[in-house]
């Protein structure tokens, strides 16, 4: 297998959590930087703190003591699934700290895959609702989030979750660039909220029309039922792509309800954008 170099397009950052769940996370993450020939940074934690600086905001992420498991296998356990994936990540071993001798992690990546709350117990991660520091990260980033699914599944097609809002169409453009280098088709889900002329018309406002015509295979078009029950007819081997947040102040403090709902009903790894969000994968 050929290997792929942590400096190939894009660079995907990773923190490692050295557990049998930690494991099945980057196993995921492998697959993604593998089927886009994305570089992979990877952060085996020696705190439970550290510290990210945006353009809008400076989150501080604090991990659970599981990421400190047996500090003197993590590595090698890393290298090992990396290996095998055939990949080759480069180790982020932070340079900077902050004034409260915090590790200060660089931002400058194409993605960054989070479960979906970082400072959870192992335990209790899982389906649910996606944790504050998370929210503050894709909210500030500019880069999509990726979060990922309970255990290791391949994904063979990339719907996006399609409302209008800005976010969303950050994800669809996201799903291009993924549907183009991976070869995997990419698929429109719209639950009708306002009339059809509406989405058509945010996607001919932003220049996309072509892209739909180019890219999209299916459109799952919905404008009666439940959206969670809606979601039934996504694929269960797909990797989702949702924007994060909708128009205006109240929906931007409720994170899209969306959202949130359908990374609580889906097992599926889930790629979310945010409003400043971009992926340039050239």
């Amino acid at each position: 297998m050929k290997s792929v170099d942590a400096g190939a397009c894009g660079n995907l950052l990773h923190v490692f959590r050295n557990t049998p769940l930690g494991r099945e996370t980057l196993m995921q993450f492998l697959y993604f930087c593998r089927t886009l020939a994305v570089g992979l940074t990877i952060y085996v934690p020696d705190a439970v703190r550290f510290l990210m600086y945006f353009d809008l905001d400076a989150v501080q992420v604090d991990l659970d003591r599981s990421y400190l498991n047996e500090p003197e296998t993590a590595v090698d356990r890393v290298l090992a699934l990396a290996s095998e994936a055939g990949l080759k990540p480069r180790l982020l071993r932070p340079k900077n700290r902050t004034a409260s001798d915090l590790p200060d992690i660089p931002t400058h990546f194409a993605f960054m895959c989070c479960p979906r709350s970082v400072s959870d117990l192992s335990s209790k991660i899982g389906l649910g609702c996606i944790g504050p520091k998370v929210r503050r990260i894709i909210r500030s980033a500019d880069f999509p989030v990726l979060l990922s699914s309970p255990v290791f599944k391949p994904w063979k097609s990339v719907p996006v979750l399609f409302g209008g809002s800005d976010s969303a169409l950050n994800a669809f453009r996201s799903g291009i660039e993924i549907s183009r280098r991976s070869g995997y088709p990419l698929d429109f889900f719209i639950q009708l909220e306002q009339d059809p002329g509406y989405y058509e018309g945010r996607l001919r406002e932003a220049c996309l029309e072509k892209a739909v015509a180019l890219y999209c295979r299916d459109r799952y078009q919905f404008a009666g039922g439940e959206f969670v029950h809606n979601l039934y007819d996504l694929p269960h081997d797909a990797l989702v792509l949702s924007g994060a947040y909708g128009h205006g102040l109240i929906k931007n403090m409720l994170f899209g309800s969306k959202v949130e709902r359908a990374q609580a009903t889906l097992t599926n790894s889930m790629l979310v954008s945010g409003p400043h969000s971009a992926v340039s994968l050239n």
